[in-house]
């Protein structure tokens, strides 16, 4: 087995990758320390009294349909996430206006992560 540290949007993960195949007799190499870990950033907070749009799932944001000062209606399109390869809208439960967009395009969002705060 070998350990990585990857860095993925400023983020740095360990991962450990089992070797498929090959000579399994011939020893490994000792495993190097790896760099320590950033910090993970903290989320982005929604606004004070607003009313966040959560994204239903992990994934990546591929666009953002609003900006701040928007008003929007229940069913409106705020944003488009893509996880396992399917674009997905994340759209507004309720009519208002945004306060707040917590997210930028190409970011990776985990489940329940804000989106877009309303007014």
């Amino acid at each position: 087995m070998k350990n990585y540290v990857i860095t993925v949007n400023g983020n740095a993960y360990d991962v450990t990758v089992e070797e498929a195949g090959g000579d399994v007799s011939a020893p490994a190499a000792a495993p190097k320390a790896a760099a320590p870990k950033k910090a993970a950033p903290a989320p982005k907070a929604a606004a004070a009294g607003g009313t966040p749009i959560n994204a239903p799932m992990r994934g990546t944001i591929v666009d953002i349909k609003v900006k701040v000062g928007d008003k929007v209606s229940n069913g409106t399109v705020v944003a488009v996430l893509e996880a396992m390869k399917m674009e997905n809208d994340i759209v507004s439960d309720k009519d208002g206006v945004v306060a707040a967009v917590c997210v930028n395009k190409g970011e990776s969002v985990e489940t329940g992560a804000p989106v877009v705060t309303l007014n």
